[in-house]
């Protein structure tokens, strides 16, 4: 039986893909968090082979779990379930040490597909994922400003480009207003950009957001 925990930070979309997985055999879903605070206090209680997890949640972000895990030396598998195109994560995610990238907008059954085969400790990817990946080898693709940014900065420009403002990320990041005021400085400056209206053009150009 593969123990699955989830984590999401909306409700109605955890009980979506905890109903689908509940409906494999071989599937047991053993925990949910909302954030990374529930998460560690959910992990202190219980064991999972796979965590299947958001990349955007209030506090630390997906790619922060990511990165906890990794320096942990944590056995378990992260699957990202993400609304967030597979062009502008995926890599990044699997970078940070994911095991498996997909969309939510999917198919219901991949998310099946994906934790299993994350479980054995392979590595699920799309075929648009793996085709992407092909073709960064085969023919290099020079790297996009914001590639260059860190995890945080680059949580704090989709942000600022979803029309939230500072004082609104800060808390729902659980950061200081001048902490987020330091991170959008530095994309602007990353990114060749005045001010927060180039900001939000320059992510709708890239596709970081929608339109």
């Amino acid at each position: 039986m593969i123990k699955v925990m989830l984590c999401d930070d909306h409700a109605l979309i955890r009980r979506g893909i905890r109903d689908t997985l509940s409906d494999a055999s071989d599937i047991e879903v053993v925990g949910e968090a909302g954030d990374y605070g529930e998460l560690r206090t959910l992990l202190r209680s219980a064991t999972c082979d796979v965590l299947v997890l958001d990349i955007n949640m209030p506090g630390r972000s997906g790619l922060d779990v990511l990165h906890v895990l990794k320096d942990e030396n944590s056995p378990i598998k992260v699957l990202i379930v993400s609304m967030y195109p597979e062009d502008q994560y995926a890599i990044r995610a699997l970078r940070a040490g994911a095991y498996g990238y997909v969309n939510k907008g999917g198919d219901p059954q991949i998310i099946v597909q994906a934790v299993r085969t994350v479980s054995q400790g392979r590595k699920y990817v799309t075929p648009e994922i793996a085709q992407m990946l092909v073709e960064s080898l085969t023919t290099p693709v020079p790297e996009q400003a914001h590639e260059k940014l860190s995890d945080r900065e680059l949580q704090t420009l989709v942000m600022i480009a979803s029309g939230k403002r500072l004082s609104d990320i800060a808390e729902e990041l659980m950061l200081s207003p001048k902490t987020v005021s330091v991170y959008r400085a530095r994309v602007l400056e990353k990114l060749g950009l005045a001010n927060n209206s180039e900001l939000t053009v320059y992510a709708i150009r890239n596709g970081l957001v929608g339109s």
